[in-house]
């Protein structure tokens, strides 16, 4: 499952070394701390970061909880050598799997979850992707456990539809369109997830990224 191919960060435009750089561009502070906010991890709880990245979402909710068990998953080795080194200059402990979203139960086993997160990652996957990935959200969540995802969804305006433009030259447009058309709740319902709730619209300069939430029944 971790040898297929996956989207890289920045897809099509940029090295993964620019990553932070470029993620700072759309109001990363911002929705970040939103999406913390709706995590609020507990002592001795275990989130787990789906699509993790250089690892900034889940270095900041260690920071937030130093108590929490904080997992992070993608499916790049270079993506993940950039979150270790940023981990370890800021003298975090974080436990870094290697692994594609559809394989969470493997990885991190079934049930084991108190919250799944994840920022950036579903625009970027094909439908049969975007499915696969949340139904492995579910299957690793506790009964009651939450999902928060941020993303690119529903392009609401004009303005926010051309913005989004810049990503789709970056993911593709067949990957992506879905997301910008509103699909991410109707999924979420689909994968078997109570309560969904569109919670926050951050505009940005490469279009607006929702924050969902989500409960597990």
């Amino acid at each position: 499952m971790t040898e297929r191919a996956f989207t890289p960060a920045l897809g099509r435009v940029a090295p993964v070394r620019f990553y932070d750089a470029v993620a700072a561009l759309v109001r990363e502070r911002l929705w970040r701390a939103l999406v913390v906010g709706y995590v609020a991890p507990a002592p001795g709880g275990t989130v787990v970061d789906v699509g993790c990245g250089t690892g900034s979402l889940a270095l900041l909710l260690a920071r937030v909880q130093p108590q929490a068990r904080i997992v992070g998953v993608d499916p790049d080795p270079d993506v993940l050598a950039v979150a270790r080194r940023k981990a370890a200059d800021a003298g975090v402990a974080l436990d870094w799997r290697v692994g594609m979203g559809d394989a969470l139960e493997e990885i991190v086993g079934a049930g084991s979850a108190d919250v799944v997160v994840s920022s950036l990652v579903l625009h970027q996957c094909p439908m049969a992707m975007k499915r696969a990935v949340l139904a492995a959200m579910h299957a690793v969540l506790a009964p009651e456990g939450r999902l928060v995802i941020a993303d690119y969804g529903w392009q609401r305006t004009r303005a926010m539809r051309l913005a989004f433009r810049i990503v789709q030259l970056a993911d593709g447009r067949d990957n992506t369109q879905p997301n910008a058309d509103g699909v991410l709740p109707g999924l979420i319902s689909e994968a078997g997830f109570c309560d969904v709730r569109e919670v926050e619209v951050v505009p940005t300069i490469t279009g607006s990224i929702s924050v969902y939430v989500a409960r597990r029944g």
